[in-house]
Parts: structure tokens; sequence; C-alpha cells
């Protein structure tokens, strides 16, 4: 992977982590494209996210820093728990649970067997399909002051289904939130609190595995031998992902309060569609981040 590529990809990241058309899909695709044969794994993937994540933190800094004192003073009793900040502090670590326990016991799968771009191009078209009805026949009539134990729940194990490439995180939060009734500009603030605790343990697990080889010149010269993300490219591509990050959330957020999510549905099945030619006419390996390789062609 070169610099370039690191570039690119960032910006891919960046453009796509919080528009409900998956990122990881796109990082998978894109990078085989850019690196044919190859593509930038399941580790570059959740150590980039942090770049985007780092701008939710920037762009809802208030509200997080708010949740978070409130929720502490709550602890020692000098909040009530009653108070809407405290209960959303609550509904984020409980939101959060389903993705850490499914992430972790399904950790090599996720890595290998679900990169397969087959079941990407599958979960674009059929998440697609789903968020287009939930968002065309779901209800409009609640806020985040309805949200209770049980719609924290879904909502987490709906963010849980983004560990398959091709779902979205946030397309995956926001179908379950419009079939639960809730706004779509509150469904999206909820996702992306929700996506905080998890993006960022996932990130920093991921690169207190893949980051210390690459201190070392023995680790830096095998990454480079396999083609594999250096140090420079992951740092290059994370901080690129925070700045264009930062710029979609923006755009997304004033978008989502008037507009309805019918492009984003559209462009997911047209996406699907165009990924299972590319896969069918040889031009994209389906299996070249699943940890199998493909079979030659007769």
């Amino acid at each position: 992977m070169t610099l370039l590529d690191a570039i690119i990809l960032g910006i891919v990241q960046g453009l796509t982590e919080f528009l409900p058309i998956s990122s990881s899909a796109h990082l998978r695709v894109v990078g085989e494209l850019l690196m044919p044969g190859q593509e930038p794994g399941a580790a570059f993937t959740a150590i980039v996210q942090i770049g985007t994540e780092a701008a939710v933190l920037v762009y809802f800094w208030k509200d997080i820093t708010r949740i978070i004192g409130r929720w502490c003073r709550a602890l020692v009793g000098r909040v009530p728990q009653s108070d809407p900040d405290v209960r959303m502090g609550w509904l984020v670590i409980l939101g959060s649970i389903p993705i850490g326990v499914l992430g972790l016991a399904f950790e090599s799968q996720i890595d290998h067997t679900l990169r397969n771009l087959t079941i990407t191009a599958c979960m674009l078209i059929g998440f697609g399909i789903l968020l287009g009805a939930a968002d065309r026949w779901g209800r409009q009539d609640k806020d985040l002051t309805n949200l209770g134990v049980r719609d924290g729940i879904l909502f987490g194990l709906a963010q849980a289904l983004a560990l398959i490439p091709g779902v979205s995180r946030s397309g995956g939060t926001i179908t379950m939130g419009r079939l639960l009734g809730y706004e779509r500009s509150a469904a999206a603030r909820y996702a992306f609190l929700l996506a905080v605790p998890a993006v960022f343990a996932s990130g920093f697990y991921k690169a207190a595995e893949e980051l210390p080889p690459l201190l070392t010149a023995s680790g830096r010269a095998e990454a480079a031998a396999h083609g594999e993300p250096s140090l420079a490219g992951i740092l290059v591509a994370t901080v690129v992902s925070f700045a264009v990050g930062y710029a979609v959330i923006a755009w997304f957020m004033r978008f989502i309060s008037t507009g309805s999510l019918t492009i984003f549905v559209v462009y997911r099945i047209l996406a699907g569609v165009l990924l299972l030619v590319l896969i069918g006419t040889g031009v994209l390996d389906p299996l070249a981040g699943s940890g199998a390789a493909a079979a030659p062609a007769p």
C-alpha cells in the first residue's frame, strides 16, 4: 500500500462512515481495486475508523462531555438517575454490549469469512431494501426522550449487524430507529453516539495487535514485502478520514432533518448489483479478504 492508496482509502472512509452505505464495504472494494488481489484488511479498517470517530467526538463534544459529566456525578448521587443525560449515558453503555460481545466471539469470522465480497454485495442490496421500507413506512413520532432500555438494546443489536461488511453501522441503527418510529435525525444522533465506545474499543484493540510490529525494522520490512499497510499509511489514512468525516457529519445531520433516505437506498442497491457484476466478470476476487483463495478459472 502506497501513501497515495492510504490517502484515497482515508477519503473513502471519511465519506462513507456516517452515511448508511457501509464504509467497510467501500474500503474492501476500493482497496482491492487499488491493490489487485489484496485488500486493506479488517485491522486497517478498524484502526482508520478511529479517525472518523474522533470527528464524532469533536462534532458532538458538548453533548458527549455533558453526558459523561452528569453520568459520573450520578454515580456519587449528585445528579438523579432520572436525568436525561444520565439515562442516555446508561443507554449508550447498554447498547454497546451486543457489538462488543459478538465482535469478540466471532472475531475470526469477521476478519476473514464475512469479508467475502459476495456477502458484502448481498448485504448492500438486502439492507438497502430494508432501509427503504423502514424509512418509507416507519412512523416519525419519537425523539430521544422516548428512548428506553428495550429500544436501546434493539439499537445495539442493529449496530452489531455492522460487523458484516455491507450492512453499515449507521444504516443498521437508523433502520432500526425508523422501524421503532424515531425521527430520522434522532435515530442518526443516537447512532453516532452509540458508535463512539464500540469504534474506539475496536480500533485500539486492533491497533494494539497490529501496530507494535510496525515499530520494528523487521516488521516494517515484512509488511512491505506482503503489500500490507505501513505505519505511515495507517496514520495518514486516519488523519484524512477525520477531516473528511467531520465535514460529512455536518452535512448529513442537516440533510437528514428534512431529506429522505431514498438516495442512499438507490445507491446501495446499484452498488450491490455492480459489485455482483464485477465479481461475476472476474474483475474482483470475492475471497481476497476472506482467508481463502478463489478457485482458478477453468
